[in-house]
């Protein structure tokens, strides 16, 4: 399994003055006047978790920060989780995991295609993550959106049978079933070891997940990480995934991140699932992430 790289208490600080200001769209706000450079109050950062639970997805603009502070901010909301692919860490931060397009020396410095399919991030864990930190570092010209979906709206929208149908099912979220399938996409992608098979076994989780902190109902099914429906015979179990996938990812329900020069992107995976296309390699695109752990879905 992943390690786990537990919060210290945070920093006393001074008050900063920020605004939040939600986008147009189904789900996100933007933060404004707010400098993670400073340590932030309990106040504040209560404050900040309370708009991830309400919008789903938080942008901090011109966020001028190293490795080592976008960790600590990171801390603040949890344990951190180390993902799997370990040459991809960026060195001497295990908790950082490099999104990136550029090849150096004929190898990737990142991982490549991170976003090629709707998912949310580490739902395969026995405890999947609360949310995902995302810092921006080198971006092209052009393409390189991210596009973020809200499945709480995914839910709420459900026809009443097939909310019924859903009812106390569970579903198999598997790793290996996703590589195995961008393997087929990416030609970086080598074979895992089988320790690392071993580190990320299937888990089970239910189809529709309450909100530990809002108390909403939202969908917890992706097109990357969901293997199939417990229960169902595999045709119908696929039939249904493909269903809820392109209710989910309808225009009405997706908003669409643009970004911009060190931007801090931070989603809560227990209401979201995102995508983003693979970038031409010869438009650079590197990303710097996080993911904080969450709790076991109920």
């Amino acid at each position: 399994m992943s390690i786990v790289i537990d919060a210290p208490s945070p920093a006393v600080a001074s008050s900063q003055e920020f605004e939040i200001k939600p986008v147009r769209g189904p789900l996100g706000a933007e933060i404004t006047g707010l400098d993670l450079n400073m340590p932030l109050s309990g106040t504040e950062l209560a404050r900040i978790r309370s708009a991830l639970v309400k919008y789903g997805l938080l942008v901090f603009r011109e966020q001028r920060i190293t490795p080592e502070q976008h960790i600590a901010f990171s801390r603040c909301f949890g344990s951190l989780q180390v993902h799997v692919l370990n040459h991809f860490h960026l060195h001497g931060h295990p908790e950082i995991l490099i999104v990136s397009n550029v090849v150096e020396n004929g190898k990737p410095i990142g991982l490549v295609d991170a976003g090629a399919d709707w998912h949310s991030d580490l739902s395969y864990m026995p405890k999947p993550s609360l949310g995902s930190l995302l810092h921006a570092q080198e971006l092209p010209a052009e393409q390189g959106d991210t596009l973020f979906a809200n499945m709480f709206n995914a839910y709420d929208t459900l026809p009443a049978d097939v909310k019924q149908l859903l009812e106390g099912r569970r579903a198999v979220h598997s790793y290996v079933y996703r590589y195995r399938r961008l393997q087929k996409l990416s030609p970086w992608r080598a074979d895992l070891t089988q320790k690392q098979i071993d580190e990320v076994p299937e888990v089970e989780h239910p189809v529709i997940r309450v909100h530990p902190e809002s108390g909403r109902k939202a969908l917890f099914v992706s097109e990357g990480f969901t293997s199939h429906i417990i229960g169902l015979p595999k045709d119908e179990s696929d039939a249904l995934l493909r269903f809820l996938h392109e209710h989910t990812i309808r225009p009405e329900n997706v908003y669409r991140h643009q970004w911009r020069a060190r931007d801090m992107v931070f989603w809560d995976n227990r209401s979201t699932v995102h995508y983003a296309a693979i970038t031409p390699q010869h438009l650079r695109r590197t990303l710097y992430r996080t993911t904080v752990e969450g709790d076991v879905p109920a």
